[in-house]
C-alpha cells in the first residue's frame, strides 16, 4: 500500500523539477501586454459569437484561453504558500476578468439586442454537471503542465470548460439589465474557476509537488472545500430542476403525442418551456395544430400532469395554425 501511494504521489515530480515549474508558472501568470491582448481578443470573439449565436465562433474564443494559465499558477501558489506567484496569478485573473467584463458590457450596450439566443441562455443555468466538467478539465490542464508532451490537450480542455464565454454572458446580460441571467452566468464562471483550481491542486499533490508545510496544505484544501460546499446548494438545485424539466417535457410529449388523451391527430408538439418563478410553475407548450385547442383540453393536460408528477402546473398552449395544402391533381 505504501509503495502504491508513493508511486501515485511521484507521477510528475521527475517530469519537471519543482523550481522549473514554478518559474514557468510565474512567466505564464504575468500581467503582460500579450496577456491583455489575448484577453481582449478572446472576449470580443466570444461576445460576437454569442450575439450571432454561432457555436463555431465561440469555440474559436475558447481556444485562445488566456485565463487558464494564471489559474494553474494560482493553484500551485495556494498549495505551496508562494506569496509572489499567488499575488501575480490572482492579479492576472482579476484584471483579465474585469477587462473582459467591461468589454462585453460595452459591446452589449452599443449593439443593444433585446433578446439573446440559445448560446447565451445555455450559460445562465449551471448545474453540478458543470462543476464535474470543470474538475475533469482542470485535472488534465494541470497534468499537461507537468507533462509537456501533452501540451496539445490544452485547447481541448479550454473548449470543454469555457472560461471566457460565461464572463461575456455576464457583460451582455448586465448591459440589458437582465440580472437573473447575469447571476446564472456568474455562478457558472465561479464554478469553472473553483473546479479547475481543485483539480489542479489534486494533480500537483499526487504528482509530488506539495512541498509546503502541513498547515499551508490544510488551509489550501480547507478554503477550496468551503467554496465547493457553497456551490453545491445552488448547483444541486439547478440540477434537480433540470431533471424535473426533463421529466415534465417527457410527460407533456407523452400526453400529447403518444396517448389518445385529447383525441386529436392534428397536434404536433414543437417545443416546451417551463418557468419556475410563477406559482404554480408555468409550462408553455408550443404546438402546430389544424384546429384550435379548447380550455377543456388544456385542463385535461393539467390534470394528467398533476396525476403523473404530483405537482400542479399552469399549462399554456402557444398554437401555430397549420394548414395542409395539396396539389389539384
Amino acid at each position: 500500500m505504501a509503495k502504491t501511494w508513493q508511486l501515485l504521489t511521484n507521477l510528475g515530480l521527475k517530469a519537471i523539477p519543482i523550481l522549473m515549474i514554478r518559474e514557468s508558472l510565474i512567466d505564464e501568470s504575468s500581467l503582460s501586454l500579450n496577456y491583455i491582448v489575448l484577453i481582449v481578443s478572446s472576449c470580443l470573439i466570444a461576445t460576437f459569437g454569442l450575439l450571432t449565436d454561432s457555436a463555431a465562433v465561440i469555440i474559436g474564443a475558447m481556444i485562445i484561453a488566456p485565463l487558464m494559465q494564471p489559474l494553474r499558477g494560482l493553484s500551485f501558489a495556494t498549495l505551496e504558500g508562494d506569496a509572489k506567484l499567488l499575488r501575480q496569478s490572482f492579479t492576472a485573473i482579476a484584471v483579465g476578468t474585469i477587462l473582459a467584463l467591461v468589454c462585453s458590457t460595452l459591446v452589449g450596450a452599443i449593439i443593444g439586442l433585446p433578446e439573446f439566443g440559445k448560446e447565451v441562455l445555455s450559460r445562465t443555468e449551471p448545474t453540478l454537471i458543470d462543476l464535474l466538467i470543470a474538475i475533469a478539465a482542470g485535472g488534465i490542464s494541470g497534468y499537461s503542465k507537468i507533462r509537456p508532451e501533452l501540451g496539445d490537450a490544452i485547447p481541448g480542455t479550454a473548449i470543454s470548460v469555457a472560461l471566457m464565454p460565461p464572463i461575456c454572458v455576464i457583460g451582455l446580460t448586465l448591459s440589458q439589465g437582465l440580472w437573473d441571467l447575469s447571476w446564472g452566468a456568474f455562478l457558472l464562471y465561479i464554478t469553472n474557476l473553483i473546479g479547475i483550481n481543485i483539480a489542479c491542486l489534486m494533480v500537483y499533490v499526487f504528482s509530488g509537488y506539495a512541498q509546503s508545510d502541513e498547515l499551508g496544505r490544510t488551509l489550501s484544501w480547507g478554503v477550496s472545500l468551503i467554496l465547493i460546499m457553497l456551490l453545491v446548494l445552488p448547483l444541486g438545485l439547478s440540477f434537480w430542476q433540470l431533471i424535473q424539466q426533463s421529466q415534465i417535457q417527457y410527460s407533456v410529449r407523452t400526453i400529447i403525442a403518444e396517448r389518445p388523451l385529447l383525441a386529436r391527430q392534428d397536434i404536433i408538439l414543437t417545443n416546451t418551456e417551463i418557468s419556475w418563478i410563477t406559482s404554480p410553475p408555468t409550462i408553455t407548450v408550443n404546438v402546430r395544430a389544424t384546429n384550435a385547442i379548447s380550455p377543456q383540453e388544456v385542463e385535461i393536460v393539467e390534470a394528467s400532469l398533476l396525476d403523473e408528477l404530483g405537482q400542479a402546473f399552469k399549462v399554456i398552449f402557444d398554437v401555430t395554425q397549420s394548414t395542409k395544402v395539396e396539389s389539384a391533381k
